[in-house]
């Protein structure tokens, strides 16, 4: 069965999972023809039978040995990846947690907005005070964008989770497969064309160096108005004002404020069950009261900003600037799609930044910022509601964090090295790739079970 196992799992593109795992917990001594019986029925129905066995196996078993180490090695390879971009990896860590520990859905999904959480700690510290001078000695993060985005992300949030529990599975497994493949593909398209912009620049700085009689400048060339561009940040166009720029705690504190106002009705409301710190009627009318107050608080925030006079600077190489509105569109809309797949919004809204023109680093680091916000909620949330294995969940958030923290490291010395701020835009691509291939095929798997199982795959009702 060892075998048979391995040869079926091969084809599902997660060799190196399941070569791992089955050397570990394959208890089977048959020996039988690797051909046999090699059919598409009994792949799936075997590759059912494996997972099944795997969280029985594992559930409540927690503990040190070769599964969990193994999955705090693969866990910090796609944070270490992760963090490049600014995403908090969840589509990563999740696949890992429920094939390689053999935790169930529930418990994966709660393990993970504390990995997610450890990681944006790490992006959060590193970025705060970060400052480019490509952007005018800006800070990278982009307040602006932050505060446009956080409240309809977070309703967003909301909205999605209402239409997973009503959605089939099925169909959430198909609009997941459609929306990340052609996520993907613009991401990696986003990428080639900010190397090529790149690579130009870089064409344009030799042949500036040849130009020069004098040996005076040796970091930076000429552009037409006789102004020297640095080659030690990454040559991507921007039109960020010029001149420091003092910590923004006004917007801070808003942000914060933000942050309080959700997660108060969040532990007000509960969730479905009841589950809250006020007796409250499951799915009743105080239930959709709270509920429905989010969307009055997300308009009242974004109000606030948009009515601002300041504009938001975009880091278009065209210099175009871009309409203030489209931030909480886009926030609305990843939050929503974040909360219909169980993933957070970073990976979703990070593309979503870049095709508008956004710069790499801003994106980054910005989308990191978000994470941060909602990643914290969603612990806290599960804290709140009871959750096992917390200490196990800090653990594996600690090995996220310090991953985080190396992986900045690498990309922003291999940025400020090489002058390609589009590793940043490849890295998302990557963890979209992988987050699409692994969650898409373990849907299909459930899916497929419920088919076989009989189990109703319609539209429910949210209650």
């Amino acid at each position: 069965m060892k075998v048979q196992n391995f040869l079926s799992w091969i084809s599902l593109t997660l060799p190196v999972f399941i070569i791992l795992i089955n050397q570990c917990q394959s208890h089977a001594e048959q020996t039988q023809p690797i051909l046999d019986n090699l059919t598409i029925d009994s792949f799936i129905n075997q590759t059912l039978q494996w997972k099944n066995r795997l969280v029985k196996f594992q559930r409540n078993k927690l503990k040190l040995s070769t599964s969990t180490v193994l999955t705090g090695a693969f866990c910090f390879i796609a944070a270490s990846i992760s963090s490049a971009g600014g995403i908090g990896g969840g589509g990563l860590f999740i696949p890992i947690l429920t094939i390689v520990a053999g935790l169930d859905l529930k418990t994966a999904s709660s393990f993970s907005a504390f990995m997610v959480t450890g990681g944006s700690v790490a992006n959060v510290m590193c970025n705060l005070g970060a400052k480019g001078a490509k952007f005018g000695d800006k800070t990278l993060i982009d307040y602006d964008i932050a505060l446009l985005s956080e409240p309809c992300m977070l309703l967003g949030v909301s909205i999605g989770v209402v239409c997973n529990l009503i959605l089939p599975e099925w169909l959430i497994t198909i609009l997941f497969a459609i929306f990340l493949a052609g996520s993907t593909f613009k991401t990696c398209r986003n990428g080639v064309e900010f190397w090529k912009m790149e690579s130009d620049k870089h064409q344009e700085a030799r042949n500036g160096y040849e130009k020069l009689e004098n040996g005076v400048i040796k970091t930076g060339i000429c552009d037409e108005s006789g102004d020297i561009k640095s080659l030690e940040e990454p040559l991507v166009g921007t039109d960020q004002g010029k001149g420091k720029s003092r910590f923004p705690w006004k917007k801070m504190v808003v942000l914060i404020m933000v942050w309080f106002s959700f997660f108060i009705i969040y532990l007000l409301r509960g969730n479905r069950y009841g589950q809250g710190i006020i007796p409250m009627k499951p799915c009743g009318v105080g239930y959709w009261t709270l509920s429905l107050f989010q969307i009055p608080l997300a308009i009242a925030f974004t109000a606030w900003i948009l009515h601002r006079k300041e504009a938001i600077s975009c880091q278009r190489p065209n210099k175009q600037g871009v309409n203030k509105l489209i931030f909480p569109l886009m926030a609305l809309l990843a939050g929503g799609l974040g909360g219909v797949f169980g993933i957070g919004g970073g990976m979703l809204i990070s593309p979503l930044l870049l095709q508008v023109g956004v710069a790499p680093e801003v994106t980054a680091a910005t989308c990191s910022f978000m994470v941060f916000f909602s990643s914290t909620m969603s612990a806290f949330q599960y804290l709140l509601l009871g959750m096992e294995h917390t200490g196990t969940a800090l653990i594996f958030s600690l090995i996220c964090f310090v991953a985080s923290l190396l992986g900045l490291v690498v990309v922003q010395k291999a940025i400020k090295e090489f002058g390609r701020a589009s590793l940043i835009v490849f890295s998302v691509g990557i963890v979209m790739a992988l987050s699409a291939v692994l969650m898409t095929s373990f849907g299909a798997l459930d899916v497929w079970e419920d088919y076989l199982s009989g189990n109703y795959m319609g539209f429910k009702l949210p209650c």
